[in-house]
């Protein structure tokens, strides 16, 4: 069974997230998205919003699931037995960031990062944007799948 591991803060769901999830589905028998918990990190939504957000989205797909972690993926994926992370990558200075984190992840186990890249209509998309938006009373019903529009 091939399982992947999407990891994130997902404060909050976007649309450039689930672009990401839908065109990863047909490559994995189940992915989890699994939401990282911080305790030094400020969140502008709860960690069951977020689940919340996640759950309705993604209702009547059951290859989902959800779950959340703390401390390094690397170690959320050996202990539930997953050979796969699910990243995407929004432009260049994403693809840096990332390959380094990949190579030091396959460099401490042999789990593979598998990259997406998104889609030319979400790629300008991120969380902290539409957080920002949200605080400051916009409209972010282009941005966000429907469940968190709040």
């Amino acid at each position: 069974m091939k399982r992947a591991v999407f990891p994130g803060s997902f404060d909050p769901l976007t649309l450039g997230h689930t672009d990401i999830i839908d065109r990863a589905l047909p490559l994995f028998d189940e992915i989890i998205i699994a939401i990282g918990t911080n305790s030094t990190k400020k969140y502008m939504f709860s960690l069951e919003q977020r689940k919340e957000f996640i759950k309705k989205t993604y209702a009547d797909v059951s290859k989902i699931k959800i779950d959340t972690y703390k401390g390094l993926t690397i170690d959320y994926c050996k202990k539930n037995d997953i050979d796969f992370i699910l990243r995407g990558l929004r432009n260049p200075a994403d693809f840096e960031f990332e390959k380094a984190i990949a190579q030091t992840n396959r460099k401490m186990s042999k789990i593979e990062t598998v990259f997406l890249l998104t889609s030319a209509d979400t790629s300008y998309i991120s969380s902290s944007i539409v957080r920002d938006i949200l605080k400051n009373k916009g409209d972010v019903s282009l941005l966000v799948p429907k469940a968190v529009i709040i």
